[in-house]
């Protein structure tokens, strides 16, 4: 949903701003869209145990390499 804000004669930036942010709270665009970023999709223990072994090999693999100084 695309929030139009159009500028009256005499009215200052900052009114505008005011006007639009009020506009996208109210409609709760915004709302929307932190709650889809913040989404994951639930996933079985065994995937979850790989990608945390995954994780933690490339965390030594890193630390490894700033060791040397790579």
């Amino acid at each position: 949903m695309v929030q139009v804000t159009r500028k009256d004669e005499r009215e200052a930036n900052e009114n505008i701003i005011r006007r639009f942010n009020r506009k996208v709270l109210q409609s709760g665009v915004l709302a929307e869209a932190k709650t889809a970023m913040r989404f994951a999709k639930p996933i079985s223990k065994p995937e979850r145990r790989k990608k945390a072994i995954i994780r933690k090999a490339r965390k030594a693999e890193k630390f490894d390499k700033t060791r040397l100084g790579l």
